[in-house]
């Protein structure tokens, strides 16, 4: 679905006229990436080896359970 949907912003991109559209995709993705790498570092980070003062913290009830 987000294959469909990205192909469908840059193939329409040369046909509208003006470049804010362009700017507003482009500012969208780069804003989703973020988020993407922000989820996917926190999770990542939580399921590892707890650092130095870290270990009797509790993980949040948001990050799931990773099977090792």
């Amino acid at each position: 679905m987000i294959n469909i949907l990205f192909t469908y912003l840059l193939t329409d991109i040369p046909t509208l006229q003006g470049n804010s559209t362009y700017s507003i995709v482009l500012t969208a993705l780069l804003g989703l990436g973020f988020i993407a790498a922000v989820t996917i570092g926190s999770i990542a980070w939580y399921n590892s080896k707890r650092p130095v003062g870290w270990e009797d913290k509790e993980r949040p009830d948001i990050v799931p359970e990773i099977d090792r």
